[in-house]
């Protein structure tokens, strides 16, 4: 999903696109090989199974520590930029104002336990030049997503119950994209930046602006709490992550994220 908005973004400059069947991001020969002769390297690769991952934690380590590891070690050698995504779920959930990008990383499941350690690896390999951009609550046009889920359901049933009392900020892939393209071509600090649309609301909230977008009733989506849905692996309740670092950079923030999902549905992001 991603990956898919970065090339676009990136489209008309010269990119190499590597994608899984193309490079094997656990191997330290192929990864070293990969990376020369480039001056920035953006990962959008991950083991995003959450549930999974409770049960498989090792094999998302691979992808989600061990590969970013080897990514930022690639980097130093050859002088390139890092540039990796994050994830909100490196933080417990139990915040009640906005995540600082200096806050102690508590993780409540085995999938940020594994983010968090490829945070940890990328920042020790790579110092000066890693980008860690943690984002939350994606959404867009390429595979599987929340609102694509909504309005799906939408059709099949008269009405659907979503949670309210998880916290966060929806965020478009194609914002969090261009956002990224703006980090790479700024002089921006290397760190840790909060790739989210501003503002924030509840899965519920989401859902109602999903239907409202598609002119169906939102009156159809029904409020519950999470202890309706319980999954393998816990969900943080507040999810929301503060943008100081990008004003610290000269780098305005991205926008609201209801402003974001009606271009979204303007420009037939859903459309079947």
């Amino acid at each position: 999903m991603l990956g898919s908005d970065l090339v676009e973004a990136l489209f008309g400059r010269d990119v190499t696109v590597l994608g899984r069947q193309d490079l094997d991001v656990t191997d330290r020969d192929s990864v070293l090989r990969a990376v020369e002769g480039h001056d920035v390297v953006i990962n959008a690769a991950a083991y995003t199974r959450v549930d999974d991952a409770e049960t498989h934690e090792d094999e998302a380590l691979l992808v989600n520590g061990t590969a970013v590891g080897l990514l930022a070690e690639a980097t130093a050698a050859h002088g390139a930029k890092l540039v990796t995504v994050s994830t909100d779920y490196v933080f417990d959930g139990t915040a009640t104002e906005p995540y600082t990008e200096a806050t102690p990383l508590d993780p409540l499941n085995a999938y940020g336990r594994t983010k968090a350690e490829g945070e940890r690896l990328a920042l020790g390999a790579n110092p000066a030049g890693t980008y860690i951009v943690r984002t939350a609550w994606l959404y867009g046009e390429h595979g599987p997503n929340f609102a694509k889920t909504m309005l799906k359901l939408s059709s099949s049933h008269d009405t659907v119950s979503v949670v309210d009392d998880q916290l966060g900020q929806p965020t478009w892939t194609a914002d969090l994209a261009q956002q990224i393209v703006a980090l790479v071509d700024s002089d921006a600090p290397a760190g840790v930046y909060h790739g989210t649309n501003s503002g924030s609301a509840t899965w519920f909230d989401f859902a109602r602006a999903v239907f409202a977008g598609a002119g169906l009733d939102p009156e159809r989506v029904k409020p519950t709490d999470s202890s309706t849905f319980v999954r393998p692996a816990a969900r943080p309740g507040f999810s929301v992550l503060g943008h100081d670092a990008w004003a610290d950079a000269g780098i305005t923030e991205m926008r609201p994220w209801a402003d974001a999902l009606s271009e979204a549905f303007a420009r037939g992001v859903f459309a079947d």
